[in-house]
């Protein structure tokens, strides 16, 4: 890709999640993903979204306007994205590619960040690390952030979510949120997800295609995996066939949720095509009633 069209891409990104992030979610970032460390800084006035019970009554009486106390750890919040950069991205069905969206979710979630005076860095993964952005602040380190995910070209097609989650558990000493970028189309990273979220606060963003989920009856057709290489002629006229993906889908759709459930890990789940608004809102509500 050319350096002037990723250049018009990264801006068009810019402007569609930037807004969003300060129109919609910057209110329900600040409260779904405030420090909770409890060493005083200082106080500044009450921004929208802010937790009541922060506020500081007596400056708010001396100044007779709203003021909330800030702790070290809120000031010192740090946020990674783990995004997975994997060949099983590549596709999409319904407007855009898995990996389109995944860009345009992780430039909202930064720039959220960014509202919030928060550190912002990157792990993209595959089978292997291939590229570490260390967190830092600033817009121009988060159009730098944009430009990589649109015009990174992985090393490796294949996926190994483990290896995403043992590098940061590793590379980032300090308590960290972190987004999990990724369709999570692999197996065996239960132990390496449940190490990480012990040390850091997780949170999953799965992304999907709804052709992923069900094979539609459209005769003959030759597929082709993007991470082992292969292809295939699959009759998707057969019942059998259509009724085992499914299946298949569901159990491995089971299998995520009850391992998030069960170490913690907070998701949303967000099909291409389709308005990622709504999920993430639902997950910064979630996140905010539970404060």
């Amino acid at each position: 890709m050319e350096t002037s069209e990723i250049l018009k891409k990264v801006r068009k990104i810019e402007i569609k999640t930037r807004g969003l992030s300060h129109q919609v979610f910057s209110g329900h970032y600040h409260s779904a993903f405030k420090g909770k460390g409890m060493a005083f800084s200082e106080v500044r006035e009450y921004q929208y979204g802010d937790d009541i019970r922060s506020i500081d009554w007596n400056v708010t009486a001396r100044f007779n306007h709203p003021y909330v106390k800030i702790f070290d750890e809120e000031r010192e919040l740090t946020v990674m994205l783990v995004i997975d950069v994997s060949g099983s991205n590549e596709f999409g069905t319904k407007l855009q590619l898995k990996e389109e969206l995944m860009t345009e979710i992780a430039a909202v979630l930064a720039f959220s960040a960014i509202h919030n005076n928060d550190k912002v860095g990157v792990i993209f993964f595959s089978d292997r690390i291939e590229k570490f952005i260390p967190p830092k602040k600033g817009k121009s380190h988060i159009l730098r952030i944009i430009r990589e995910l649109i015009g990174f070209h992985p090393q490796s097609q294949k996926t190994s979510i483990a290896e995403g989650m043992r590098f940061l558990t590793n590379a980032i000493k300090k308590r960290c949120i972190a987004f999990v970028i990724s369709d999570f189309m692999d197996q065996n990273f239960d132990q390496a997800l449940r190490i990480a979220s012990r040390k850091h606060d997780l949170v999953a963003v799965r992304v999907y295609d709804r052709r992923e989920a069900e094979i539609p009856k459209i005769g003959l057709v030759k597929v082709f995996n993007k991470e082992t290489g292969q292809s295939m002629w699959v009759d998707t006229n057969d019942p059998g066939l259509r009724s085992n993906f499914s299946s298949s889908w569901g159990r491995h759709e089971q299998q995520l949720n009850q391992m998030f459930r069960k170490l913690g890990v907070d998701a949303a789940t967000i099909p291409t095509g389709e308005n990622y608004v709504r999920p993430l809102m639902n997950l910064f509500k979630l996140r905010e009633s539970r404060f």
